[in-house]
């Protein structure tokens, strides 16, 4: 399992999550809710999940560290400030909002498990070793930021 650590692009994780949600809500009962309603939940929550995986690449790029989610050991500065005074992950918090969006417009229970699978997944393979790698290259600032700020929210 440690070969899917740092692998796969966290967006392209999210895509297969969400194709794998609307395949699921086919498959089984819908749930009632008006069409407006189904939108306006989907909208709302995707403009807050793009809004802060901006607002964390936008940190990034000021603090001018690296985003890349495969090479955390290019990281040249802890990034504790903006939104990442609030969540460690913006990126992926951003990412697992719009899929509960997107499960909302689905309007399926079985499209629920979507996020949570997501969450899961990302936690696993992509932040604990990029937590590993903070860790290490930051030491007791990685180790204060990390108790002071919640990994999602």
């Amino acid at each position: 399992m440690a070969r899917l650590e740092l692998r796969i692009p966290p967006p392209a994780v999210a895509l297969v999550v969400a194709a794998a949600m609307w395949l699921v809500a086919r498959a089984g009962p819908a749930l009632d809710a008006p069409f407006t309603t189904r939108v306006a939940v989907f909208i709302a929550l995707a403009l807050v999940g793009v809004a802060l995986a901006l607002a964390g690449k936008l940190e990034f790029r000021r603090a001018r560290t690296t985003a890349n989610p495969f090479r955390p050991e290019n990281a040249s500065t802890l990034v504790a400030t903006g939104v990442y005074r609030f969540t460690r992950n913006p990126m992926y918090l951003g990412l697992a909002l719009a899929g509960l969006g997107w499960a909302a417009f689905l309007c399926s229970a079985w499209a629920l498990a979507g996020p949570v699978i997501f969450v899961v997944y990302i936690s696993r393979f992509q932040i604990a070793p990029e937590e590993r790698v903070l860790a290490a290259k930051f030491g007791t600032a990685y180790a204060e930021y990390a108790s002071r700020v919640r990994r999602w929210i």
